[in-house]
């Protein structure tokens, strides 16, 4: 086994290295999100804590870690005698694996001897094993929706519950829950996100000398771990028994009044949904106070609170940046300060006290966004020449239509499309062709029935072969690759006329989020188009490319279609399974390169050719309207929508969708 990373040894990471403490001194913090680019030590840091953590005394020979003091009543393994001699252990670190299966996390149970001899024969899972110790989950932004909502269920509840056909099993998990994650890669669920207690962010320095000594102690490590290691075992044992003692001091710690309204009156400020805020807030400033060795919580340990556990709850929406305002805080802890009286008028930050946003920026009311003509800009110079124009800001993103993919896909988990999965209604049974993990019972006893006879039974119950077990076929959703090819040219460039585009385009970014899908961005306009970000789970990513995307010059159809079906021709080569959605967003005209119509409709019929799913968004305004995007999207194989049609409450999209059935 290898030796673990010294946490002494850990350069930097400042705040990494304090919220992991906080969670060892005081469990019920709620675990830590760290948030951070690949390579940023943030794995050996969570591996590295377990050695500060002090040792757990287990029931013997019990599989779930009962406490000898007081056992859980319900254990599978019990019922353990209250009280009774037990065996102490190191505290466990548990990974969950990104594609771990359900079983693995939850326990499985032998359905063939549940069914044929009444035994419940369970298999713990990483839950009962990380019971009493941590759980960590490595890229927690790539975790499956199951497996999130197992996670929220065993951490709200803690316990795990296995249901399979009737049968049930039952155990205590109560875990620190630890997760890392690249941004980059996409955001957590709302539900989960607010699951972690406190969250940090770490970035790589951008000191020499501090990168220097990373690199030395890394290289010290990989050639001698055990030597390393006994390097730093003293400041180690140092660390340890600081915990130790703040363990032994958290009791006492006194929470006063004055710093509850500090609390309440900072979450109130910085508008934090429900009461988990105030509550995680109270358990740092406490473990704070604790490890700092003193009895008596202080307004910086309010602060410091404030900092690691609301920049995560203060998010309306996947595209905020998360964050706390230093300033506006240190002004809600001077208002409370000391006072130990309520006051009415100092809510620090309710309505009217300057959290509201700034509307956005609807530019020069006689700036011409109807009355410019429909080539405008046309004719420019490609990107980069005197033709572009400043980027234009969104409008206000709405609630989209439901765009799916047609037919029944096998990919990942999500809720855009029909697919098979593990997840969702039951639609038939099947052999299994590895470990039975949904049971058809009644497929299963119609296997079993007509042996019975040959099979010698003589009692009631049923004499069930593992031929006779057949898996449950389900269907739920997968999400999908969405594809958005952006016109960006200069009859698209009207500001009012782009900024409905870019707000059409967020909507269905938020959609895209909320249904678990990858997303890309191609982008042409000019003589060329370019691919302005590669398929990726990180939506705010495409929003922050979407905002400053400029626009003008001639419209080269042809190339971002082809640019498109490039992109995705890769991408299945990555990822076989996950199906695409192109969302083409244009007015349809093709202007760039020779013969630009001809070639647009060749390269749009190599989308109907090869059954790729298309939807082309039909930005065309004013009073004469010429059809192309709808021409486009007959060439693509696929459906039109206008802007309007685009919403989910628009009356016009339901009545094209009556019309376009009723036909």
């Amino acid at each position: 086994m290898t030796t673990p990373f010294p946490f002494t040894a850990v350069v930097g990471q400042d705040d990494l290295r304090l919220a992991l403490l906080l969670n060892a001194v005081s469990p019920s913090v709620g675990g830590v999100l760290v948030r951070g680019e690949k390579g940023t030590a943030k794995s050996t840091a969570v591996r590295a804590l377990t050695s500060l953590l002090p040792e757990v005394a287990v029931v013997p020979g019990c599989r779930f870690s009962c406490d000898p003091a007081s056992p859980d009543p319900g254990c599978p393994d019990g019922p353990h005698e209250g009280g009774g001699g037990g065996t102490s252990r190191p505290a466990r670190m548990v990974e969950l694996p990104v594609g771990a299966s359900e079983d693995r996390l939850v326990g499985a149970l032998d359905i063939e001897r549940a069914l044929a001899e009444g035994v419940k024969a369970f298999e713990p899972g990483l839950l009962a094993a990380a019971h009493r110790g941590i759980l960590y989950v490595d890229e927690v932004n790539l975790l499956h929706d199951h497996l999130v909502d197992l996670l929220l269920d065993a951490a709200a509840m803690g316990a795990s519950y296995v249901e399979r056909e009737g049968v049930s099993v039952r155990h205590a998990a109560r875990f620190l829950l630890v997760g890392t994650m690249n941004p980059e890669e996409g955001e957590l669920r709302p539900q989960l996100l607010d699951r972690f207690g406190l969250t940090v962010e770490v970035a790589a320095s951008r000191e020499p000398d501090q990168r220097v000594e990373v690199v030395r102690r890394r290289l010290a490590y990989d050639d001698d771990p055990a030597g390393f290691a006994a390097r730093w075992a003293d400041e180690e044992a140092a660390v340890r028994q600081r915990v130790v003692a703040a363990r032994e001091l958290l009791p006492s710690v006194r929470l006063g009044d004055a710093a509850l309204r500090q609390i309440a009156a900072t979450c109130a400020a910085f508008e934090v949904d429900g009461m988990r805020a105030d509550i995680v807030m109270a358990r740092t400033a406490t473990a704070l106070a604790a490890w700092a060795g003193r009895t008596d919580v202080l307004a910086e340990d309010v602060r410091q609170a404030a900092l690691l556990a609301l920049p995560h709850r203060r998010r309306r929406n996947p595209f905020d940046a998360p964050g706390l305002d230093e300033e506006k805080l240190d002004q809600t802890l001077e208002e409370f300060a000391g006072d130990d009286d309520p006051d009415p008028d100092g809510d620090g930050g309710g309505p009217g006290g300057g959290g509201g946003q700034p509307e956005p920026d609807e530019g020069p009311a006689d700036d011409g966004a109807g009355a410019a003509p429909p080539e405008a800009g046309e004719g420019e110079p490609a990107p980069g020449g005197a033709g572009e124009q400043s980027p234009v800001r969104a409008a206000e993103p709405f609630r989209t239509k439901v765009l799916s993919v047609p037919g029944i896909g096998e990919g990942a988990a999500g809720r855009r499309s029909r697919a098979r999965t593990e997840q969702g209604r039951t639609t038939g049974a099947r052999r299994p062709e590895g470990a039975l993990t949904k049971l058809h019972l009644a497929a299963t006893v119609r296997a079993a029935a007509p042996h019975q006879r040959a099979r010698g039974r003589s009692g009631r119950g049923l004499v069930v072969r593992r031929d006779d077990l057949r898996q449950a076929t389900r269907e739920g959703r997968e999400g999908n690759l969405v594809l958005f090819v952006v016109d960006a040219s200069g009859s698209m460039a009207a500001r009012q006329r782009m900024s409905a585009v870019k707000g059409a385009v967020l909507s269905l970014l938020l959609d895209a989020y909320q249904r678990r899908d990858k997303v890309g961005l191609v982008t042409f306009r000019g003589s060329a188009a370019e691919v302005a970000l590669p398929p990726t789970s990180s939506v705010d990513a495409a929003a922050a490319r979407l905002e400053s995307l400029p626009t003008g010059g001639r419209t080269p159809l042809a190339a971002g279609l082809l640019k498109a079906h490039d992109v995705l021709r890769v991408e299945r080569l990555r990822d076989p399974a996950r199906r695409a959605l192109v969302v083409v967003v244009t007015d349809g005209r093709a202007t760039g390169g020779p013969e630009p119509v001809a070639l647009a409709g060749r390269a749009a019929r190599l989308f109907a050719a090869e059954g790729i799913a298309s939807v082309v968004v039909d930005c065309e305004s004013g009073p004469v309207r010429l059809g192309l995007a709808g021409q486009l999207a007959g060439e693509l194989g696929g459906t039109a929508v206008t802007l309007d049609e685009l919403r989910a409450d628009s009356i016009a999209g339901l009545v094209k969708d009556v019309q376009r059935r009723a036909a």
